[in-house]
């Protein structure tokens, strides 16, 4: 077998480690270390933009990998930080699962992404085609952090590693999306993360906490 040659050796490296601060997120329930976590991905990602860009010749890339140090790995992780220090959050509480069986839940998780990227990897002509199935367990296993979740900073920062893993599946399968469609997507991040973080201020003057099971106590009031 013909060896890869060094740049798609080190982009695979690359997508592992992704794979690995997801589960790395899906075990940790400090919430400062799951900000840092996703700051890391991000790093991540910004590297293997910057290499299929250099791999490619696609002058695109190199935006995006712009955008992203500057949005996922330095804006967005402040803002997360300054939130966490005003509102005071630095713990989940109990989790629906314990972390053993969150982690038998992320391995079979993995299983499932591989075989439902199979059609998608065969139809594919890039040569990062099959770190699709590592992009796919990505986001399932950030939509897993999401819901096993009860603090909404925690859930936040699961839909922002869910978006890493959506970016990531479109360097593998495409080397990327058109300029405009990731404009657009990077403004929508960061209108969103404003309007959760007036949100959260919101929650906290109305309950004192974070915690989403106090929006059971409206839907018993009703």
């Amino acid at each position: 077998m013909k060896a890869l040659p060094w740049d798609l050796q080190l982009l695979n490296t690359l997508a592992a480690l992704l794979l690995l601060l997801s589960f790395a997120m899906l075990s940790q329930r400090r919430i400062v270390s799951l900000v840092n976590l996703l700051a890391m991905q991000g790093a991540l990602l910004c590297i293997a933009t910057l290499l299929l860009a250099w791999r490619t010749g696609s002058h695109h890339l190199y935006v995006s990998a712009a955008l992203t140090l500057g949005l996922k790995v330095i804006f967005l992780p402040w803002l997360l930080h300054r939130l966490i220090r005003r509102l005071g959050v630095y713990w989940d509480t109990e989790p629906l699962l314990n972390i053993a069986g969150t982690m038998m839940v992320g391995v079979l998780v993995v299983i499932f992404a591989f075989g439902l990227a199979q059609p998608i990897t065969a139809l594919a002509s890039t040569a990062t085609r099959n770190s699709i199935g590592i992009a796919v367990a990505v986001i399932l296993i950030a939509f897993l952090t999401m819901i096993t979740r009860r603090k909404a900073m925690s859930q936040v920062v699961g839909f922002l590693s869910m978006e890493n893993g959506l970016f990531f599946g479109a360097m593998s399968a495409t080397y990327g999306m058109p300029m405009v469609v990731e404009l657009g997507i990077a403004l929508d991040v960061l209108v969103a993360m404003l309007v959760l973080g007036v949100f959260f201020f919101q929650i906290r003057e109305q309950f004192d906490s974070l915690d989403l099971k106090h929006f059971e106590s409206l839907k018993e009031d009703q």
